[in-house]
């Protein structure tokens, strides 16, 4: 089982890396055909999990390279009931699914040997479209909804839930009473649109503080992902009450909004050098900002650049 639920490691000031754009990676250059961006199909395949293998190898080396934590994370953004019931499973082959996902990540984490700090994380997506705010629940049915993998990852040795993409503050709040219920620490990452507000207009800083208000501050931290960190320009406050509360990043390599590249039919995966970069100047309004990793387009290289580039800081 987990050894980390206790404390996670990455509450420290310690740099941990993550993955980067999976289902981008697996769609756009090695051509899988993933049916509603969902990914975790590929476990019941031998080839398709022997590439999740390499891939979360990849990246575990390159936090290796630089002395850094690594936290894992499971291909169960879509492995929800919605999406499950579109994919044609049952419920009780969603829950086998759930759980395969952490244990593909608890066997590759025992044979890194105990010399590594590995964080392993059961990724929950929303409900709905990520790029998509308008289909909401209160957070009542968000609760209800998400405790399906919330439970399913709280009887595994997942160290944490993490919720990824969330377009508006209820969802997360859900989210945040489904794990805390369950029994397993949470982490929350909002997406923000070109004007660093969430899809449904509420400002980082709000619904961070709302999710925590309502939660009695239930989640270990907060983070953004698929965004550019461009998009953030105007959205960070370094000295407001929740800074510290932000530990997340996983930007996507492209600058263009969600409406472009939800209509986009060829990968734009930017500039990993120059996404380091940005990662590092974002370190410097927000040095909490300790989870790193990547989104939509990004891939090892640009995980290896913002590696290289946030632990070379002085």
């Amino acid at each position: 089982m987990s050894g980390y639920r206790g404390q996670l490691p990455q509450l420290d000031q310690r740099v941990f890396l993550t993955d980067s754009g999976l289902e981008t990676t697996l769609i756009f250059h090695d051509g899988y055909d993933l049916p509603h961006f969902a990914a975790f199909g590929l476990l019941g395949d031998e080839t398709g999990r022997e590439r999740l293998d390499r891939y979360f190898r990849e990246h575990a080396q390159v936090a290796a390279d630089v002395g850094a934590g690594v936290v894992l994370e499971s291909v169960t953004w879509r492995a929800s009931p919605d999406w499950a019931e579109l994919l044609g499973l049952s419920s009780d082959q969603l829950v086998e699914a759930n759980r395969a996902a952490i244990d593909q990540l608890d066997g590759l984490r025992a044979g890194m040997g105990n010399d590594r700090t590995v964080v392993v994380s059961g990724c929950i997506g929303p409900r709905g479209d990520g790029y998509d705010g308008t289909a909401r629940m209160d957070a009542h049915d968000a609760e209800e909804y998400h405790a399906v993998q919330a439970r399913t990852f709280a009887d595994s040795p997942a160290d944490m839930v993490h919720a990824m993409t969330i377009t508006y503050p209820d969802e997360a709040i859900g989210i945040v009473k489904a794990a805390r219920h369950a029994g397993i620490p949470v982490a929350v990452s909002f997406t923000v649109e070109t004007d660093g507000r969430l899809p449904d207009g509420t400002t980082l800083g709000d619904a961070i503080q709302r999710v925590d208000e309502a939660t009695e501050g239930a989640a270990a931290y907060f983070g953004v992902n698929c965004a550019h960190p461009t998009h953030l320009d105007g959205a960070l406050d370094g000295g407001a009450p929740w800074a510290p509360r932000l530990r997340g990043l996983r930007a996507n390599a492209s600058r263009k909004s969600h409406a472009e590249l939800d209509e986009a039919e060829t990968l734009d995966d930017g500039d990993p050098d120059e996404l380091g970069r940005e990662y590092v100047e974002l370190r410097r309004e927000m040095p909490d900002l300790t989870v790193l990793g990547g989104c939509c387009g990004t891939d090892v290289r640009h995980v290896r650049s913002i590696a290289a580039a946030t632990t070379a800081e002085p």
